[in-house]
């Protein structure tokens, strides 16, 4: 039944388009293309946030310089990343939103959240690592859990760990190059952090 659920919303997300029918604000401003990987076997869920442009050409998540760091965090090859008996990739939002007046990309779409995600988690009871990466994963994922801002919330990854089961979740600042000063400012994510992810996806791999 599970299994079957998971499918019918794969279908039904790929045809999605109520961001350009039905949007909560500006309409998106391209055809919907639907990035997202399901999975009935992964544990572990990336939650990002929203594609990028080089996701929305190749039609693959993290096809990009972030993917290619956040698969360096994990300690995962592409082989291991892009399997989805590994990996249910699930960001908040499944199609580009499109970029702002100096270029960044807009937040994730409002639509999406509230009509896919509590049914996709419902499909996928097996998943007991999540991946929350950014802000909108976080608030989405970790609630009142959340400390602040972002630098405060993942700081706060082992209260985070303890207070979560069924599945763990564990918060992450968006590997974007756009961050790569907060990472110098913050020398325990990669010292402490970073081990212990490595850890825990190896174990469940």
């Amino acid at each position: 039944m599970i299994a079957d659920d998971l499918d019918r919303l794969a279908e039904e997300i790929k045809a999605c388009r109520i961001c350009v029918e039905r949007p909560l604000g500006r309409p998106l401003p391209h055809e919907p293309r639907p990035v997202v990987v399901p999975s009935r076997t992964a544990r572990i869920l990336i939650a990002g946030q929203a594609p990028g442009t080089r996701v929305h050409l190749s039609g693959a998540p993290f096809t990009d310089p972030s993917g290619d760091r956040l698969r360096d965090w994990l300690g995962v090859t592409p082989d291991v990343f892009y399997d989805p008996s590994k990996f249910a990739i699930v960001p908040m939002g499944f199609c580009f939103p499109g970029q702002d007046a100096k270029g960044g990309d807009l937040p994730p779409r409002r639509e999406c959240a509230p009509a896919w995600r509590a049914g996709l988690m419902a499909a996928m009871p097996q998943i007991d690592l999540v991946l929350a990466v950014g802000q909108y994963a976080q608030r989405w994922h970790m609630g009142a859990a959340m400390a602040g801002s972002l630098t405060d919330t993942v700081a706060g990854w082992r209260a985070v760990w303890a207070r979560s089961s069924a599945p763990h979740v564990l918060p992450l600042p968006h590997p974007s190059w756009r961050n790569t000063g907060w990472i110098k400012r913050n020398p325990w994510f990669e010292m402490e952090l970073l081990p212990f992810l490595k850890a825990e996806i190896r174990h469940r791999l």
